[in-house]
């Protein structure tokens, strides 16, 4: 076989073959042409998953806020939330969008915590009956390996410039005062929360805060609680937001942001960050805004 008489030359034929076919890919994934726009635009801007960088999100709404042709912004949001940090720029950014055109959220299965919380920054917000919402509250979590470390006769050595340097350390006990440390944390994150959904959503706090204790709600029933404005799916979503940037029904036409690399890199980093995300959640120590019913489960 030619592949046993010309085995070198066969390997470079094979690699030259995947990488003119990747390429070809890549090209593919860039090479679409532009669809033609008719109608008035309404940017749309998606938040699907775990919040865990803010980056993609906040250029998208900071080129949909600065685009002239944009005339309102719909969120769709798909997540059960994640990280303080990236939520809060993503509140903020949307904060600034809503200055100078329409910001609705539209909820799809999951906005929970972040989820929410990033939507309550908007100018209104749609969910379905069923959408699964709220859980107003912060969550921090790590597995403890002590007692299996020890049986198996490993011994961590630790040498740190602090007494607290290795609080919610997985091969020691969490002491008392570590234990309040983080406490302390949690509450002060909390307190954050509620003091933002109540700016964003024109809410008293200490309404907000009654509502806090990090239960879920429907979306019905986030509804009769001043925690959502309507009913709607994300059709709907887009009609309100026409309307309130004073577009006639049916003339307007919903416009996603532009991607400048190929599908095939966004897929293999959304895999990858995908597969980082699962492995922090199993291993590491790992909360903030997020609705998590199994914190530990992939």
């Amino acid at each position: 076989m030619f592949s046993r008489r010309h085995p070198y030359l066969f390997f470079i034929l094979v690699m030259t073959a995947m990488v003119t076919g990747s390429s070809m890919l890549m090209r593919l994934g860039t090479a679409i042409s532009k669809p033609e726009v008719k109608g008035e635009s309404i940017g749309v801007v998606e938040l699907y998953g775990p919040i865990m960088d803010s980056g993609q999100i906040l250029e998208d709404i900071r080129k949909f806020r600065d685009d002239e042709k944009i005339r309102a912004i719909v969120l769709r949001v798909d997540s059960p939330g994640g990280g303080v940090g990236p939520s809060q720029e993503i509140f903020r950014a949307l904060q600034l969008a809503r200055k100078e055109k329409p910001v609705i959220a539209s909820f799809g299965s999951v906005a929970a915590s972040g989820g929410y919380y990033v939507a309550s920054a908007c100018d209104g917000i749609m969910a379905n009956a069923g959408t699964v919402t709220g859980s107003i509250g912060v969550i921090l979590g790590y597995t403890n390996f002590r007692e299996l470390v020890e049986k198996i006769g490993l011994k961590s050595v630790v040498i740190k410039s602090g007494e607290h340097k290795d609080m919610a350390s997985p091969v020691k006990d969490l002491s008392s005062e570590d234990r309040d440390i983080l406490q302390a944390l949690v509450d002060r994150m909390h307190r954050q929360f509620v003091r933002d959904v109540a700016t964003g959503r024109g809410m008293e706090e200490d309404v907000v805060a009654a509502l806090a204790d990090g239960r879920i709600y429907a979306g019905e029933e986030a509804m009769e609680l001043g925690l959502v404005d309507r009913m709607g799916n994300f059709e709907d979503a887009l009609s309100w937001a026409a309307e309130r940037a004073g577009i006639d029904p049916g003339k307007w036409v919903a416009v996603y942001p532009e991607r400048e690399r190929s599908w095939l890199m966004n897929l293999i980093d959304g895999s990858a960050q995908s597969l980082v995300n699962a492995m922090d959640r199993r291993m590491g120590f790992s909360g903030g805004y997020m609705w998590t019913p199994n914190p530990q489960g992939l």
